[in-house]
């Protein structure tokens, strides 16, 4: 529950990466089998270069790579670029935050977001060791939540540290969505997400700026700081 994060770099290529998720969808990948992800972008300094030599990505994306303000870059000086991620069916990325005010802009397949406000963060084993490699994430896999008093076999296998967390987590407030392809979704700065593709998909963000008071119902900054010992 507390080890390392499963992962490992791959020398994939697009073209192979995208036949394996095109299996991942045909087959409905099980849990325990790999599954694999793609990544790609373009640097904040793009912005700043002369359109013509704009790669693609920028090209597509004027919103969010306009050197101007716009309704998805708030403030393009804090803009840290451009990524663009690629999941097939089932990859996961455990729940985190990040200080910078997310656009996220889904352009194929679907992911399933879900979120919780700053001040849910002592409910949710967020790692607080910044030398730790899933620092500001959580190794909680919030699926086993379902598992509780179930009475299954895979219920009383289950350690008793996260028993303890997801007791813990299950009462953390969380709202859900599914983004599809052609929608954009605003993650607030300090807001925790947790992220499943269903399928085949690719997904493009930017941030640009940190939103630094919070809200009185959600909380904020402090609140995250508060709980990770920062």
């Amino acid at each position: 529950i507390m080890g390392p994060p499963p992962t490992l770099d791959v020398d994939f290529s697009f073209a192979k990466w995208a036949k394996h998720a095109r299996y991942a969808d045909a087959v409905g990948l099980e849990p325990d089998k790999k599954h694999y992800y793609w990544q790609s972008g373009v640097p904040k300094t793009e912005r700043l270069s002369d359109k013509n030599t704009w790669t693609f990505v920028s090209r597509d994306l004027p919103g969010f790579s306009d050197p101007e303000p716009t309704f998805f870059g708030f403030l393009p000086p804090k803009q840290n670029g451009i990524q663009c991620r690629f999941g097939e069916r089932g990859v996961t990325a455990a729940t985190h935050y990040d200080g910078g005010r997310n656009m996220i802009a889904m352009i194929t397949g679907a992911k399933r977001y879900i979120l919780s406000p700053p001040n849910a963060c002592p409910k949710l084993g967020i790692v607080t060791s910044g030398k730790h490699p899933a620092y500001r994430h959580s190794l909680l896999n919030f699926g086993h939540i379902s598992l509780l008093e179930s009475g299954s076999q895979d219920e009383m296998d289950m350690p008793s540290a996260e028993r303890e967390w997801l007791e813990i987590a299950k009462e953390a407030l969380t709202i859900d969505t599914v983004l599809k392809a052609g929608e954009v979704l605003y993650v607030p700065s300090h807001w925790f997400h947790y992220i499943t593709s269903l399928q085949k998909s690719s997904q493009c963000n930017t941030r640009s700026g940190q939103e630094a008071l919070g809200t009185k119902h959600w909380g904020g900054i402090r609140d995250v700081k508060e709980c990770i010992g920062d």
